[in-house]
């Protein structure tokens, strides 16, 4: 079995195929499947009771991704293939988006297909297929693994200056807590519905001693120094994934409408401030370079040397450490005693 042990790991919430089915269509019956087998205009329902299940994706140095050791599903180290982006509409007329992920055995062969929701799908409800694509599957699920901070965030310049990320430009100076200033390389943005991968988390002011509200993308990490190892970490500098600390008071879901994302990028990873508190800059690696424009990945090459999966700026903590309900009281003392 091939190692992902170095590889950076994301988790995903999917339903199995056979938890989403055609109940009308040319495929009555069928679950959903690959790209050469979908028929549009098929309607399909999930299952009820159905409930998404973990499944976690190492991205290798290669490009190719591989079911982690860690994951509820599949096979440990079977490939993994981003097969098609699908688009359906339900009954009132609104748009949901999924992805379908491919699982093969050592011959190639299918072992399992995956359908990844970009939104919450809901059962009893039908789903028409309107739109099948393979070009923006990489890019959309690349989208998910971007760390992104939402419009109006106050970035710490260079000079203490506290700017809203949207009227940053590249070539500006970034205060970073590991390399002091540091120019803006590439500032990304896009607007995605507030639903599920894509719903922003809200840190309320004070939470983590933030000055004020944070609204990160789900996957993004913050920066906590520990000058005492209150939560057991074993280590005093940690990365925390934002979705890890949502209780629904002081770390809630913003789900619904639109969001405005962006991304800041440096030729380096960095950890820098906004709203006061330390969090993470884009990372390029196997799992988001697809996201990048492919003129800016043509212009700067190679030259993004200070990126990589062994780039690290502490420890990457597991959910499981954080399940309990004095996390983040925890990690706000932790990091002020």
């Amino acid at each position: 079995m091939i190692s992902t042990s170095d590889s950076p790991v994301q988790v995903i919430p999917v339903h199995p195929a056979p938890d989403f089915r055609v109940s009308v269509g040319a495929n009555l019956g069928d679950p959903v499947a690959e790209f050469e087998d979908l028929v549009l205009d098929d309607i399909y329902m999930l299952e009820p009771g159905a409930a998404r299940r973990r499944l976690a994706v190492a991205a290798l140095g290669d490009g190719s991704f591989r079911i982690d050791e860690t994951s509820e599903l599949g096979r440990p180290g079977a490939l993994l293939h981003l097969d098609c982006a699908l688009q359906f509409m339900t009954p009132d007329a609104a748009t949901a988006e999924a992805l379908i992920l491919v699982e093969t055995d050592a011959d190639g062969l299918i072992a399992a297909t995956y359908l990844l929701p970009l939104i919450p799908f809901a059962a009893r409800t039908d789903y028409r297929l309107v739109g099948v694509d393979r070009d923006s599957a990489r890019r959309k699920f690349a989208q998910i693994a971007c760390v992104s901070f939402t419009r109006g965030t106050r970035i710490t310049m260079a000079t203490g200056a506290q700017v809203p990320i949207e009227d940053l430009k590249v070539g500006d100076r970034v205060l970073t807590r590991d390399a002091g200033a540091q120019e803006i390389r590439w500032i990304g943005h896009s607007t995605l519905r507030a639903e599920g991968a894509f719903a922003p988390i809200m840190i309320r002011a004070g939470t983590l001693n933030n000055a004020g509200d944070l609204v990160v993308s789900p996957d993004h990490r913050l920066f906590v120094y520990q000058r005492s190892d209150m939560i057991g970490a074993g280590r005093p500098e940690l990365l925390v994934k934002a979705r890890h600390l949502v209780n629904g008071d002081s770390v809630l879901v913003l789900s619904g409408g639109y969001v405005d994302y962006f991304q800041i990028l440096f030729d380096r990873h960095h950890i820098i401030y906004a709203e006061g508190i330390a969090a993470e800059s884009l990372l390029v690696d196997p799992r988001t370079r697809p996201a990048l424009p492919q003129e800016l990945l043509d212009r700067i090459g190679t030259g993004l040397t200070g990126h990589g999966t062994g780039d690290s700026h502490g420890l990457d903590v597991q959910k499981a450490l954080l399940d309990r309900p004095d996390a983040i009281a925890l990690l706000r003392r932790a990091s002020t005693h």
